[in-house]
């Protein structure tokens, strides 16, 4: 996003997504769903993946790399745990199909836990902690990626920057960690690029292999630095692992290394039931009581201690009162594609 971005309506935003992908030939339906979990991304502040991310989205469905009319299908289930391939569809309706059928689970299970294998990028992964919480479960999910992060110890890229997400419904306000396994995600990096911004804190290495918070900088070297060091790196491995042994399919190493070539992604959706095993609804607020403790004092930079999720509804609420913003040269491009 620039420094001086241009703000757009909602609901234009939905409108020229949609055409767009009406034109692709997606089904109405399923253009619409598409449509709304693009612009519900811009619409929450995570503009790297919602309408930046759009176009290289359509060139990946030009490619045939993203299939439009492609739909997941159910290989093997046991008990509440089942394993889907997503024929190579468009990531987040994939992704959105799978968390509702792990939500469905949950209902008669308490907990179901669904894998999809043969997948493409799912954008942004918190939109399925949304839809858990919203359903009043809780979700966890997470994807494996091309190899994009080092490991630790190691100089170039050998397991992926996987999205971890867990997600806590609560009527006061969800809680949805949205994490990647770098300190900034490479869509972060590119957003505090195009606004000319350093990183709050190193978020990377430079060319050199000096620690930096120039997002260009560690864009151009691609070593972002994993999260707690080699403890984000060796999450990102196990999240890779598990990833393809449940869905049966592709790992990191498998995955092709070009983003706009990234298919065959594995991914797992979780859903369970809080109250499940408390009928009597003792636990309803406990998360209200842990937030609250949590918020009880004011942190040492003076501003309100924030819970995951909570500055994204503070985001919604200002970008649907006053539009959402949008990089200029993106939105004519974007246009262009009607």
């Amino acid at each position: 996003m620039q420094n001086n971005p241009m703000r757009i309506p909602y609901d234009e935003l939905f409108s020229v997504l949609m055409k767009i992908l009406v034109n692709l030939d997606f089904e109405e339906d399923r253009a619409r769903l598409c449509a709304q979990l693009f612009a519900d991304t811009s619409r929450d502040g995570v503009y790297s993946h919602g309408l930046n991310r759009f176009p290289q989205f359509v060139r990946m469905i030009r490619s045939g790399v993203v299939l439009v009319n492609a739909e997941p299908h159910l290989l093997a289930s046991f008990g509440a745990l089942e394993r889907w391939n997503g024929n190579s569809g468009p990531g987040n309706l994939n992704a959105w199909h799978c968390m509702e059928r792990a939500i469905a689970i949950s209902r008669e299970h308490g907990i179901g836990c669904v894998a999809l294998a043969n997948t493409n990028h799912w954008m942004r992964g918190g939109s399925y902690g949304w839809q858990a919480a919203e359903a009043a479960v809780i979700g966890i999910c997470w994807t494996n990626t091309l190899p994009n992060l080092p490991p630790w110890g190691a100089s170039d890229p050998r397991v992926g920057n996987n999205p971890l997400i867990i997600a806590v419904p609560r009527a006061a306000g969800h809680v949805v960690l949205d994490m990647a396994m770098s300190q900034f995600s490479y869509g972060a990096l590119a957003s505090y690029r195009m606004r000319r911004e350093a990183l709050p804190v190193a978020g990377g290495f430079d060319l050199a292999g000096n620690l930096t918070r120039d997002p260009a900088a560690i864009e151009a070297s691609k070593r972002p630095l994993p999260i707690g060091y080699w403890k984000g790196s060796g999450l990102a491995l196990v999240l890779d692992i598990v990833a393809a042994l449940l869905s049966g399919g592709f790992a990191t190493h498998q995955i092709a290394p070009e983003p706009e070539r990234e298919t065959r992604i594995s991914q797992v959706f979780i859903a369970m039931d809080p109250f499940a095993l408390d009928k009597s609804g003792a636990s309803r607020n406990v998360a209200d009581e842990i937030i609250e403790h949590l918020q009880w004092k004011q942190s040492e930079s003076g501003g309100a201690v924030r819970y995951p999720g909570e500055r994204v509804l503070q985001t919604r609420k200002q970008n649907l009162a006053e539009g959402i913003p949008v990089d200029p040269e993106i939105w004519r491009e974007v246009r262009s594609l009607i």
